[in-house]
Parts: C-alpha cells; structure tokens; sequence
C-alpha cells in the first residue's frame, strides 16, 4: 500500500505513538563549551557531523549521525530515562541532554538518513555490505542478565554527515532557561539566525 504524504500525516497525526520528525540531540563537548554553545557551532555550519565506533557505537569504519524517531513526549520520556540512569551510576556515559534539533521524516530520507536495523551485530554484518554497517545496532534478548535493547529509541542514521538547511530545522530546547540562553547568545551574534528556523520547541511545558 502506497499514499500521497498529506495522507502520510493524516495518517501519524492520529496515532500518539509515532511522529513525522527525527531528533537529534547534543551535549557539551571538550573545547566546544557547553551544549547551547555545540547547538549554535551546528545551526552556523549547518552540518552535524557523524559518530565514530569510538564515540557513539557505530558499527564499521564509517561515521553515522544518529537520530530519534519518537514523538516529542516519549523523547521526554528518554531523556528522563538517560538522566535516571546517571543519578544510579555516576559512572554511566552522558550519551545526549535534552538539546538539538529535529527534521521531517521525508526531507531527512531524502538527505540519507534511514531507520538503523536492530540485530545481533554479528548477524547483521552477514546480511550487510560492510558499507551499510552504520546501520546496525547490536539487539540480544538471549542472555536475561544481559539484556541489550535500544529499540525504543527508534533509530534512524545518515552515513559521514548530515548536511541541512535552517528552513528545515526545529530547534529542542530542555526549559525555559536554556531558552533565555539560547536566545541571547543568537541575539548577541544578530546574524538573522532566529528567523531562518521553522521553529523552537521547549521540552519543559510538555513533560514536567
């Protein structure tokens, strides 16, 4: 079955559980400064460049930036998971906060993003060419005590990097202060930044 994309979002419009956009979240990074200063480094250049195996679990030799496929209250709700994880152990790497930006589904296809394929790791690069292995996430429910399950990130990837335009960009923000923040280091600039988003949405008003 195939449909025209008004009919798409008609489609998602009425489900909570699935949306039309991929987000991608940032953190603060050794000499980059904190991660409103990464997100506006981003929004300038344009660009997100992608993860290393080093750096963010990917597969193969090439980079991958990684998104989310969730709706805006379950990304909440990751966030919320990740962050309880770190308050259990200390020692528990911070993989993302609740910053970054988000793209429809159909213009991120088109750029080369794709949904990843969870699959033992091992597995997967049998069935794969060892230039798609970007695509694959390690999923093993073998093992009780050792349970590996990202599935419900819905993940979606786009191989090396992930060139966009700002018309095409939301922006998520964590609260109302990361708001301030973020729009006073933009005004500082005045490089007509603001007006070129398709929008800003605050995470705080939706999940508290």
């Amino acid at each position: 079955m195939n449909y025209d994309e008004t009919e798409w979002k008609k489609r998602y419009a009425e489900r909570s559980d699935i949306g039309t956009q991929i987000v991608h979240l940032t953190r603060e990074r050794e000499g980059l400064g904190d991660s409103i200063d990464v997100l506006l480094k981003i929004l300038n250049e344009k660009k997100l460049e992608g993860s290393t195996t080093e750096s963010g679990f990917i597969v193969g030799s090439r980079r991958a930036v990684c998104f989310q496929d969730t709706p805006i209250i379950s990304l909440c709700q990751n966030v919320y998971y990740e962050q309880t994880l770190r308050k259990q152990n200390n020692k528990t790497k911070v993989r993302y906060l609740p910053i970054g930006i988000a793209f429809q589904k159909g213009y991120a296809f088109k750029k080369g993003a794709r949904p990843v394929i969870y699959d033992k790791t091992e597995d997967a690069k049998r069935y794969l060419p060892e230039d798609q292995w970007w695509r694959i996430v390690n999923f093993d429910l073998e093992n009780a005590h050792r349970i590996i399950d990202w599935t419900h990130e819905r993940e979606w990837r786009a191989p090396d990097y992930f060139g966009f335009s700002l018309s095409e960009t939301l922006v998520v923000l964590s609260n109302t202060s990361a708001y301030r923040a973020f729009l006073k280091r933009v005004k500082a600039v005045d490089n007509g930044l603001l007006e070129k988003l398709s929008g800003i949405v605050v995470l705080q008003g939706i999940f508290r």
